[in-house]
């Protein structure tokens, strides 16, 4: 394993994990990840802020023993990817503290059981002299557990922001290479992870907005040393309105729900808004929630099974309701043939949306061209809903 050379202070370790496909059994990693830890050299003090994912220990632990031993380990975020060698490193350093927050304390004692006593809780806003350099500890809670804090570097204006700000992107880069590759990344790790919790973001942002930052440091993916790309980024996710974007996401056994899907698309084409197509049974869900951090409306189609709604209907509910948009639109299309529950049954899984429920076209059996003309018209009222809102 590599290590990289910010400062004279700083050292990045990055736990490259290149063939990483999945993450939590359930987000796809197109790009691979890695796990990026940090060592701060101060005149009296060492300090070595987050860890990695126990798959790269050997290598972590490799690196590691071409510095010198540390003092403090700050665990900014108790998730396994980034504190799961943390048993190994107290055994490396006997006696070495563990800086985290009131709150990460019990939940890494239960994750890796690890002894209490080695676990020194930091307030928001307090601060750690390394001698001639200052980490100050700012609590971020639902970046995106409760527990969360980032690290700020004053002298060197470094931002070290665990998961806050990160992508999920292998790379032996430093800093971001190339804007647009990490564009992506990074939108599709915000609206996979932080955009339930948006609303908590808001205030960390206007809060950040105090420090003067040249580098952000995330865990996941490449450094960021123009942080106006990152920062300007988030802002249009987490503050911008939604844009002139229908996402319909559907799945189809026997081509009728399809029919519907594409007759909807083509007729809000015909009206002025963007529609975007999702086959549920097939699709990446990486795509898909990328998609829905700018969708003004949602469209969810899905056929009857069991006079319930379709098992993959039910995950795009149960995703949608989970990541929260701010979509202002929400409908059901599909079919059924002796009787169903799909609709209802829908609604109770999207209790979190704050978007206006429009009236849902269910049909049975193949469509007819009534059927087919009320999609028309529900698509009138969400083009209507976009002009009217301004969307763009």
């Amino acid at each position: 394993m590599f290590v990289h050379k910010m400062t004279e202070r700083v050292w990045q370790l990055p736990a490259v994990h290149w063939n990483r496909r999945l993450f939590d059994a359930l987000i796809p990693l197109p790009d691979g990840t890695s796990y990026n830890a940090y060592f701060i050299k101060g005149s009296e003090k060492r300090v070595l802020i987050d860890a990695a994912d126990p798959a790269l220990e050997e290598g972590f632990l490799e690196a590691l023993a071409g510095l010198p031993a540390v003092d403090y380990i700050i665990s900014n975020h108790a998730e396994q990817d980034h504190s799961g060698i943390l048993p190994k490193l107290l055994e490396r350093y006997p006696g070495v503290r563990i800086l985290a927050t009131p709150k990460a304390k019990p939940m890494l004692v239960n994750l890796l059981h690890i002894p209490e006593e080695t676990i020194q809780t930091v307030e928001d806003g307090e601060t750690l002299s390394l001698g001639d350099v200052t980490l100050e500890f700012l609590h971020m809670p639902w970046v995106h557990w409760p527990e969360t804090m980032v690290t700020y570097l004053r002298e060197e204006k470094i931002l070290f922001s665990c998961d806050f700000f990160g992508s999920h992107l292998a790379t032996s880069s430093l800093y971001v290479p190339d804007e647009w590759q990490v564009y992506e990344a990074a939108k599709r790790y915000y609206a996979e992870i932080m955009m339930p919790f948006a609303r908590h973001i808001r205030k960390h942002l206007e809060r950040l907005a105090g420090y003067d930052i040249a580098v952000i440091a995330p865990s996941h993916g490449p450094a960021y040393n123009r942080p106006a790309f990152i920062l300007d980024a988030y802002r249009d996710w987490v503050l911008g309105e939604p844009k002139n974007i229908a996402l319909i996401p559907y799945v189809s056994m026997h081509g009728s729900t399809e029919m519907m899907a594409h007759r909807l698309a083509d007729s809000l084409v015909a009206k002025g808004v963007n529609a975007q197509l999702f086959d549920l049974a097939s699709m990446d869900i990486g795509k898909l929630a990328i998609a829905m951090v700018d969708a003004g409306s949602i469209i969810l189609g899905m056929p009857t099974v069991e006079a319930g709604p379709h098992p993959y209907g039910v995950f795009g509910a149960v995703l949608i309701n989970a990541l929260r948009p701010k979509a202002k639109y929400f409908s059901i299309f599909g079919s059924y043939l002796w009787g169903t529950k799909a609709v209802p049954t829908i609604q109770s899984l999207v209790t979190n949306l704050s978007a206006q429920f429009l009236e849902p076209v269910y049909v049975r059996g193949l469509p007819r061209k009534e059927d087919l003309e009320a999609l028309d018209r529900l698509a009138e009222q969400i083009a209507q809903g976009h002009r009217a809102a301004g969307l763009r």
